[in-house]
């Protein structure tokens, strides 16, 4: 599974504000709603249950806030650059300016681990993080997380 499968047009978001976690969450939630015509709610209420279990803050500055949804048949997923770091809860405790939430159908076992094997792997990739972080432009963050050689090396 590639980074490029997970995001579809209008997943991308270059320039988030937001001055925490709940308030990202909520924004991306509707972002995420808006683009999959689901409830708006419902996503934030996965999404903030699984925070509250423990932080999606994977270290170095990243974070996969994930879920099962009912309403969807295959995984999904929406990056987001943050205008300014928010405190995440990372395990590293360093605050958080590259999140990629990854929604899953609700029957999706194996399907759910491998995507957040995938998105997990990009998120280790120093290099790749700090281009992330070097561009504003949607098309160029668009190509950067889709470009398959990148992908695959990550």
């Amino acid at each position: 599974m590639d980074i490029a499968d997970l995001l579809g047009p209008g997943s991308i978001i270059a320039s988030l504000k937001g001055s925490g976690k709940k308030q990202i969450l909520q924004e991306l939630s509707r972002r995420a709603a808006t683009l999959l015509k689901l409830n708006e709610r419902a996503i934030f209420d996965t999404l903030w249950e699984r925070e509250r279990l423990g932080s999606t803050g994977m270290g170095m500055g990243t974070a996969i806030p994930h879920g099962k949804i009912a309403g969807i048949v295959k995984p999904v997923g929406l990056f987001a650059r943050l205008e300014k770091p928010v405190d995440f809860e990372a395990v590293d405790e360093r605050p958080v300016d590259l999140i990629f939430v990854l929604l899953t159908p609700e029957g999706a076992g194996a399907d759910h681990l491998k995507a957040l094997a995938r998105v997990s792997r990009l998120f280790r990739d120093r290099a790749m993080c700090e281009k992330l972080r070097g561009t504003d432009n949607v098309d160029a963050l668009t190509a950067l997380l889709t470009d398959r050689a990148a992908s695959h090396a990550a």
